[in-house]
């Protein structure tokens, strides 16, 4: 993997975190909700952990254990990079054969209701499920929400 495609992996997972309607409906059926949150906790708490394994150490003159503390701040400061990577991995992944269909009908059902959405993708991606989501949540009464959810 190239350093490109990478920093592209983790711009893309923060795009996803801002896309993806974390809503309690979708929480059992994708594990997005879970991944965003624990993202987004661990972007704030995760270099607080890593400053303070190392301080501890140094606090205490025990030099001798700063090597494994820096080993441990460096995992805790991973921790978002590997949050991030993973969303954007998945952003760009193309929907499986069942959820492309799911994602066709929610689709015209938006459309049928005279919403506004981008044209439907032959290839849908998580992305555009995103976006597909988050219309129908934002232009669809709840009735015609309860058939998918």
């Amino acid at each position: 993997m190239s350093n490109k495609s990478m920093w592209n992996a983790f711009r893309d997972g923060q795009k996803y975190m801002t896309e993806w309607p974390v809503r309690k409906e979708l929480a059992p059926m994708f594990p997005e909700n879970r991944v965003i949150r624990a993202t987004q906790f661990a972007i704030k708490v995760m270099p607080a952990v890593a400053v303070i394994s190392v301080l501890m150490q140094m606090a205490f003159n025990n030099y001798s254990g700063l090597p494994q503390a820096m080993i441990m701040a460096l995992f805790a400061l991973s921790l978002p990079l590997q949050g991030m990577w993973w969303l954007g991995k998945r952003r760009e992944t193309q929907l499986p054969p069942a959820l492309a269909g799911w994602y066709r009908e929610l689709h015209e059902k938006i459309v049928s209701e005279g919403g506004a959405v981008q044209p439907m993708k032959s290839r849908p991606r998580y992305k555009e499920l995103a976006q597909t989501l988050n219309r129908a949540f934002k232009q669809l009464d709840k009735a015609s929400l309860e058939r998918w959810f």
